[in-house]
């Protein structure tokens, strides 16, 4: 007995069109006419880059015999690995309604937003970001990138960030008095050391990959001062004990000078923003390797919005004009001091997507354009520990690639205008 099935010719378009990609060959081979090496932060002249299931097995020079079934050709291209975006918010973009959506979105409609701004955030050539803070839904998220049920960079969730009582990520702040209720460890808001623990294992437990802290208060929060420390030292060590117990790589979101300063002399890995940042605090984080992640994305993007009537809730506005002001200056002392600075934009305040004008806003504060490219590569890597597989295209390195048609050391610009995106082998962008 024969069975006649009928296949519709838009399902066999469809399925043509994704095959390529979705069956890697065993072996390609991308030229590269210009390769970055984030060891001396040059760019090297006519490579290869073999790649396996993946991963890079050998970077050759082109003069060599060739290697491999499949050919890429970036000859006429600036080829580097792919960009890592260390400070991100995956679930939401900052607009007038921003506020509203806290009461009118569900867990779901912020799923179906985040898968959006992942595969935007991937098609821009960041392959990797670190999700510093949202409802949850970043660490579902991060899975299903993982087992490929969306498409999206690598994601290292912090899940919801802790704070404490009235806090930066108190998540009532604002709220109508019946509604603000006494939110505790589950949802982030700790007072004490023993509460602290507990908020990071609970971080532990729903398969967050790194803890985010907001050691002074913040510019968007409902709440009067964005400068004031937060979190008792107790409290802090309380924290950071517990994340280094569980390999838990930690960040403090600070604006404010006394709120590093503790956060730094507490261990914590990062400080993110550092918008008042003192000469004290930038000595202390060389001492102790604590890294910097500027995002003078969010800073740019606050201050032209401040002055957009009702983009911004009142309380809200003199905190963004006074802290984005501060930002490049900040930065500008802290890279010529010498501070360790990795690549991280805030995307979610300002829009995803465009995390690469992050390099332009660097290089016109003082960061040459070599620093500017190893901060969101091997830098970033670092900070994230995973620097021996991520971060540099290097044998036994993920085949994580991103390319541009011009030379950003003459142009940062065209950093903007990525060309070319492949991650773990598999190309998602090719112009």
């Amino acid at each position: 007995m024969f069975i006649r099935v009928f296949v519709p010719i838009s399902f066999l378009i469809v399925f043509t069109a994704v095959l390529p990609l979705s069956l890697n060959a065993q072996r390609i081979a991308i030229k590269a006419g210009h390769l970055f090496d984030t060891q001396t932060g040059k760019f090297v002249e006519d490579q290869v880059i073999l790649i396996e299931k993946g991963v890079i097995v050998e970077v050759y020079g082109q003069s060599q015999s060739e290697k491999a079934g499949e050919i890429i050709d970036l000859s006429d291209s600036w080829v580097m690995p792919g960009f890592i975006d260390v400070h991100v918010h995956l679930e939401s973009q900052s607009s007038p309604n921003t506020y509203l959506d806290r009461f009118r979105k569900n867990e779901a409609d912020r799923a179906y937003d985040a898968a959006v701004y992942a595969r935007r955030t991937l098609m821009a050539g960041f392959t990797t970001v670190r999700d510093l803070g949202g409802t949850g839904v970043n660490t579902a998220l991060s899975r299903a990138i993982q087992m490929g049920k969306a498409e999206g960079p690598t994601v290292y969730s912090a899940g919801k960030s802790i704070a404490t009582t009235g806090g930066h990520a108190d998540p009532t702040n604002g709220f109508r008095a019946d509604l603000i209720g006494d939110p505790g460890p589950k949802e982030g808001v700790i007072n004490g050391r023993e509460e602290a623990r507990k908020a990071v294992r609970q971080r532990y437990k729903n398969g967050a990959h790194c803890i985010k802290i907001t050691a002074t208060g913040g510019v968007l929060s409902l709440a009067k001062s964005g400068m004031a420390p937060q979190f008792t030292m107790d409290e802090l060590e309380g924290i950071i004990e517990a994340a280094n117990d569980l390999d838990m790589v930690t960040a403090a979101h600070a604006h404010g000078a006394e709120g590093m300063k503790r956060a730094v002399l507490a261990g914590i890995n990062s400080i993110e923003h550092g918008s008042v940042m003192s000469e004290e605090v930038m000595d202390l984080m060389i001492e102790r390797g604590t890294y910097y992640v500027p995002t003078l994305s969010a800073g740019v993007f606050t201050v032209e919005k401040a002055d957009v009537p009702g983009y911004y809730p009142e309380i809200v506005i003199p905190k963004a004009k006074y802290v984005g002001a501060q930002m490049k200056g900040t930065f500008k002392k802290a890279y010529d001091k010498g501070v360790r600075i990795a690549f991280g934009t805030d995307s979610g305040v300002s829009p995803h997507g465009e995390n690469a004008k992050e390099f332009q806003y660097m290089v016109e504060a003082g960061m040459t354009p070599e620093d500017a490219l190893k901060s969101a590569t091997i830098e970033a890597a670092t900070l994230l520990r995973i620097q021996d597989r991520i971060g540099s295209l290097e044998k036994d390195f993920s085949a994580d690639i991103v390319a541009v048609r011009e030379n950003p050391v003459e142009n940062i610009k065209i950093l903007q205008e990525v060309s070319f995106v492949m991650k773990e082998g598999k190309v998602y962008k090719r112009k």
